[in-house]
């Protein structure tokens, strides 16, 4: 009988090489399960034993992240139910309530990205490559609203330039394909002249960005090119990639784009996952209609 350490092992093996899951959630599965294991002690899984085991990350851990642990231990035994490695699945008699508070998507304010585009447009010269690479990602990021894994595995297969628009073909969460097409004639001026220039990285690579090792970019390089510019305009606040994603959706609710076509733009699989966005815009509207509404500019009262 096999141990609970090689049923994990040959888990993670049917989730890279026949569900094709990302390396994001491979990785992810592959913590929440070891510590699982480990915790466990390959004793009998059980529903008490389970309910301990949740307990202990309850203590331990932020709400969010016993979620997404709680959902990668499930996956596994949903998996060794279906290959009838169990006799019962213990998660099926088990209900856990998870409670944890509503954390609206953080924006950047308008200004603020200006600013940062800004002190990189300006840093730029022709001969500096680098720069124009940065002042690229920072147009994707605002335009497109990518995650910053999708943004680092652009290809040549997945990015197509013409004259009139530029094609993102996106592999996102669950391998689930969307199109991004982008007509905006700076940002098509912009990826115009980065093809041009990193026109050999790229034909080497296959990757459409290229750090300075002419290697693919990394998640975290797109948070330093973030981080170098912000610093550039002397702004005194953290900025991470995600916002800019948070920003995109929520400046074309402002504009008054379907809800509908902002969840396929983003790639959400839940509608559900897109609201949080109507939230943060009627707040904002809310701050607007009473800074601008002209009731304010009559000075009488009672």
């Amino acid at each position: 009988m096999q141990t609970l350490n090689e049923l994990i092992l040959c888990y993670l093996e049917t989730c890279e090489y026949e569900k094709k899951l990302s390396s994001q959630t491979l990785k992810a599965y592959r913590i929440d399960l070891k510590q699982f294991c480990i915790l466990s002690q390959n004793c009998k899984i059980t529903k008490e034993s389970l309910t301990n085991y949740i307990r202990y990350l309850n203590q331990h851990f932020a709400p969010r992240t016993v979620k997404r642990k709680i959902a990668s231990i499930r996956a596994f035994f949903n998996q060794m139910e279906y290959d009838n490695n169990i006799e019962e699945n213990p998660f099926n008699k088990l209900h856990i309530p998870i409670h944890y508070p509503k954390q609206l998507p953080k924006t950047i304010p308008q200004q603020t990205v200006q600013k940062i585009l800004q002190s990189a447009y300006s840093a730029y010269t022709f001969e500096n490559k680098q720069i124009l690479r940065d002042i690229f990602v920072l147009e994707l990021l605002f335009s497109t609203g990518l995650r910053v894994s999708e943004l680092c595995s652009l290809t040549t297969d997945s990015c197509l330039l013409t004259n009139d628009f530029l094609r993102l073909l996106i592999n996102g969460k669950g391998n689930k394909e969307r199109i991004i097409q982008i007509s905006t004639k700076e940002l098509l001026n912009i990826a115009s002249i980065y093809f041009q220039k990193f026109s050999s990285e790229i034909k080497s690579q296959k990757f459409i960005l290229i750090n300075h090792v002419n290697r693919p970019l990394s998640p975290q390089s797109v948070r330093r090119i973030i981080n170098n510019y912000a610093n550039k305009a002397n702004l005194c606040v953290h900025i991470t990639p995600h916002m800019f994603r948070h920003t995109f959706a929520t400046s074309l609710l402002e504009a008054g784009v379907d809800i509908r076509y902002i969840q396929s733009l983003l790639g959400h699989s839940s509608i559900s996952t897109t609201q949080i966005y109507t939230y943060v815009s009627t707040q904002q509207q809310t701050l607007l209609l009473a800074e601008r509404h002209p009731r304010n500019k009559m000075s009488f009262s009672l």
